[in-house]
């Protein structure tokens, strides 16, 4: 295996991109330490790494978001200093950042054109981006209404928003954060095959990514960044997930979960005939039951906007504004208050309810707050975090100080405001909240949502360690891989119901995609098959019987 050095490009074509020595601090951090890189055009580039090992700093040094303190960036062949996101532009490079830059109540077209009129009358800007945006939508395969606001989109959709907005401003470099962390798993085969049409036509990818299976199927080659210092650019035909993973973290990693059967006890959770109507009077939890035992993780798969969001949020005391609710919920054998003043957050949590939300930037964490105020967020009442009526401000710092040293989130500064964390920092810093509190019943949706591959080794242990002391966890996950993995029982969710219960040492993702699609009868489903296509969204397969519709992440 190749090591040590950036990857080549043919000679007689200078590389789309050359970083020579780029170094950047803040203050006392180094995020990035003497990089060198080379990208050949034409080609799909990965860089992949533990949260915190540099790629993100890298990346918007390259798009003008940070000046590097030394180094030289080069596009093809030519040295540029690039000092601002238009000059990157300019120079034909586009990003797409992991949690996306639109304007929410602008329409598509809006967003595409944003910052790019062509000049101080709107009406022909809008004309002529139309036309565009249909050429590009058919030879990339982009589709998406030009007149939907983003509020009324998918988050696969919005992603195709963000790269039509870098092809429309021309760009031949295209950098992609994270892209298929929100993703269900036929938005990112479409995406994978959108991005080969790209690379066909001769664009070059750059793929910020910590999923090795990702890396291997659509990468041609592959750097390694460990703690701010690129240790390894390689092929992808040559290396191996494993030697990644080693790469990545500095040891071997155990690239499965390591469990042991579970020995479920007295029911903790008991859901009966729970339905829920959305302020717009669309039914989005449809006469659901179930348990879940001390012990033993359930796991619930199903394509998002399927009712799963919904579910965990009413569990967790955050039901949608306006919604009507009924049915019946048990917690350790007493009934839950669903509607009244006690079917609260703060009263969930007081149950002995851990939650850890989808969305950890809009529902998990308060962004400008720091690490250690997030650490107590929604336990500041609880007597070892107050002193009477006051907070006992050195008590949650030297807890912050503790849970971020036990799962190692970087920098370890529980002053830094969240928003200066990694998304797979800001993760940790979330399940570290709520898992040391030792709840009897863990809802936690998403759990690796953009967290390396050491980091979902840890948080998965967490998480197994947390059942075999008898708790009780209930697991929402887009990963069909992760909640085969973790859970001791699949339900699987399709259009607000209850599809069906399945052993995971018993089933395959064909099934668990059948189910997920609609289709019950799966006796005849082939164990080694795909998720089907009915996976994406409706507008992917106009002919096709649509799910429910799109729910908020």
């Amino acid at each position: 295996m190749k090591s040590g050095g950036p990857g080549s490009a043919p000679q007689s074509v200078a590389p789309a991109i050359e970083l020579v020595g780029i170094s950047k601090s803040f203050g006392p951090v180094q995020a990035n330490k003497d990089i060198n890189l080379t990208v050949a055009r034409g080609s799909i580039h990965g860089i992949i790494g533990e949260n915190g090992a540099g790629k993100s700093t890298l990346m918007s040094i390259l798009y003008g978001f940070y000046k590097p303190d030394s180094g030289e960036i080069r596009i093809n062949g030519k040295p540029i200093q690039i000092t601002d996101s238009m000059t990157a532009i300019r120079a034909g490079i586009g990003m797409v950042f992991q949690h996306f830059k639109l304007v929410r109540n602008f329409t598509v077209l809006e967003n595409i054109i944003l910052g790019a009129e062509d000049g101080p009358m709107l009406r022909p800007s809008l004309a002529r981006a139309r036309t565009r945006l249909r050429e590009l939508a058919e030879e990339y395969e982009l589709q998406v209404d030009p007149d939907e606001t983003i509020d009324e989109l998918s988050v696969g959709h919005q992603q195709r928003v963000e790269i039509l907005k870098a092809l429309y401003r021309q760009a031949d470099i295209l950098i992609l954060d994270e892209p298929t962390g929100v993703l269900t798993p036929a938005e990112a085969d479409h995406l994978f095959r959108i991005l080969n049409g790209l690379r066909d036509e001769g664009k070059t990818i750059i793929l910020i990514t910590h999923k090795l299976r990702e890396i291997m199927e659509i990468t041609d080659t592959v750097s390694v960044m460990r703690r701010g210092e690129m240790v390894a650019s390689v092929s992808t035909a040559e290396t191996s997930p494993e030697e990644l993973a080693e790469l990545m973290v500095g040891r071997k990693v155990l690239l499965e979960v390591d469990k042991s059967p579970a020995q479920p006890g007295d029911p903790v959770l008991e859901v009966r005939d729970l339905r829920m109507i959305d302020d717009e009077k669309v039914e989005r939890i449809r006469g659901v039951s179930f348990d879940i035992r001390a012990g033993e993780i359930v796991g619930i798969a199903g394509v998002s906007g399927n009712g799963q969001t919904q579910l965990l949020e009413l569990l967790g005391g955050f039901p949608e504004n306006g919604a009507q609710v009924t049915g019946e919920i048990r917690l350790n054998g007493q009934p839950l208050d669903l509607s009244g003043r006690h079917s609260d957050a703060a009263t969930r949590r007081a149950r002995g309810i851990g939650h850890v939300p989808e969305d950890r930037q809009d529902e998990g964490l308060i962004m400008d707050f720091a690490a250690w105020e997030n650490v107590a967020f929604g336990y500041h009442n609880t007597p070892e975090y107050s002193n009477g009526i006051w907070l006992d401000r050195k008590a949650i710092r030297a807890d912050a100080e503790g849970k971020i040293e036990r799962f190692d989130v970087r920098p370890p500064n529980p002053e830094l405001a969240a928003r200066n964390f990694s998304g797979g920092n800001q993760q940790k810093i979330v399940v570290a909240r709520e898992v040391e509190r030792n709840p009897d019943l863990l809802l936690i949706g998403q759990p690796t949502r953009g967290v390396d591959i050491g980091a979902i080794e840890f948080i998965h242990k967490r998480i197994v360690e947390l059942r075999d002391a008898g708790k009780a966890v209930l697991l929402v996950s887009v990963e069909l891989d992760e909640i085969m993995s973790l859970s001791d029982r699949v339900l699987v969710m399709f259009d607000g119901m209850i599809m069906g219960e399945r052993d995971p040492e018993a089933t395959s993702a064909g099934e668990l995609g059948l189910l997920m699609a609609g289709v019950t009868d799966t006796e005849n489903a082939p164990k080694e098959a795909g998720v089907p296509p009915e996976h994406g969204h409706p507008a992917d397969h106009p002919d096709e019987p649509t799910a429910a519709p799109e729910g908020r992440l």
